[in-house]
């Protein structure tokens, strides 16, 4: 057979191989035309469904918060001072790593102890003190479900009469594990706005539009104030212990300038012929005044430093937008619940329908 002949043979099957698909695809048309009454009926059925789904659905509230928080730094310009600091045995903290380097302080958003720690906050509600996770409890309605269980009814996360947070229980900590988890992932949303850029934003978004505005607020605020405190807390418990130790030295000094004096008042008209009595306690209590005025010196000096430490280590965390009433509300609207539901409920018919077609004609020609 020549080169010619494959030619006009492939060309023919091309050709027999589109008419095929073409003769297929209008035998599919014309069944489906001819099963347009049950598309029209589940399309329909779909429509109703997703006008009852859209009229009982609660709609959502949503609360956002951006705050801004500066990149991780480069070295400390204090590098050298820490560095003549280090020598002498003192650390002014300004050599530590980051532990909150790149999006690690996303996922402490959504930390269990973070989580926890909002839920268990109280606020005010109506003039009355509540705990954050009794709202949730109250507005996702987990009494009403909770009715059979006697235990689960009469749970609480608050002492009415010490107004105090007990320890808890172990069917306690496991519901508080249950909510923290479903906040986690249905609740709570925190993003960073661009990877160029250091604004990050927390979304809370749930059903009642109180527990969305104060959930967002305190979990922002716990957070941020678990941020800083960690990041500075080296450089903080330095400046705590010179503190200490440059209060410690002046009350020695002053004291034993006030000894000096003591003494010389103790002893007016002293005999001349017993000057040791007056002179060597004055002189060692000046002796011991100086030396300690030296230390102090340093310590001040050491103190001084550290502090600047500290407030060059303190983040930059500045809220730029607060979620304030009324929230952004997000109801599925009728229309679109009709429209959404008619055309899922009419799509999967028509699949269906194919697919039965296509079965039936295989067991057939087998």
């Amino acid at each position: 057979m020549t080169s010619e002949n494959y030619k006009h043979l492939a060309n023919d099957q091309k050709e027999f191989s589109l008419k095929e698909i073409l003769r297929q695809v209008r035998i599919l048309y014309r069944y489906l035309l001819s099963k347009w009454v049950a598309i029209l009926l589940f399309g329909i059925l779909g429509a109703l469904l997703g006008f009852f789904y859209s009229y009982f659905k609660k709609p959502t509230y949503l609360a956002v918060t951006t705050f801004v928080l500066e990149d991780d730094k480069g070295p400390s310009s204090l590098g050298s001072i820490a560095g003549i600091a280090s020598m002498a045995g003192l650390d002014l903290g300004t050599g530590g790593g980051n532990i909150f380097q790149g999006d690690n302080i996303l996922e402490l958003y959504r930390s269990r102890k973070m989580i926890e720690k909002t839920l268990l906050t109280t606020v005010n509600f109506n003039g009355k003190k509540i705990l954050l996770v009794d709202r949730y409890i109250d507005f996702n309605e987990k009494r009403e479900k909770w009715k059979n269980n006697p235990d689960l009814v009469k749970i609480s996360f608050f002492n009415n009469q010490t107004g105090e947070i007990p320890n808890f229980s172990r069917l306690q900590d496991s519901i508080l594990g249950t909510i923290v988890s479903d906040i986690d992932k249905s609740y709570l949303k925190v993003t960073r706005l661009d990877k160029k850029l250091s604004i990050i934003k927390a979304e809370v978004v749930s059903t009642d539009e109180f527990f969305s505005k104060s959930f967002n607020e305190e979990i922002v605020k716990n957070v941020n104030d678990f941020y800083i405190q960690t990041k500075t807390k080296k450089s903080a418990e330095n400046v705590a212990i010179l503190q200490q130790k440059t209060d410690s030295v002046r009350r020695v000094m002053n004291g034993e300038i006030y000894s000096a004096a003591a003494v010389s008042d103790a002893t007016p008209n002293l005999n001349p012929t017993r000057q040791a009595q007056r002179t060597a306690p004055i002189q060692r209590s000046q002796f011991s005044a100086e030396t300690n005025k030296g230390m102090l010196t340093e310590l001040v000096k050491n103190l001084e430093l550290s502090k600047i430490s500290l407030r060059n280590e303190k983040p930059l965390l500045e809220v730029v937008d607060v979620p304030v009433f009324p929230l952004y509300k997000e109801k599925f609207g009728k229309l679109k619940g009709i429209a959404f539901g008619g055309m899922l409920f009419g799509f999967l018919t028509v699949l269906f329908l194919i697919i039965k077609k296509i079965f039936k004609n295989t067991f057939s020609e087998n």
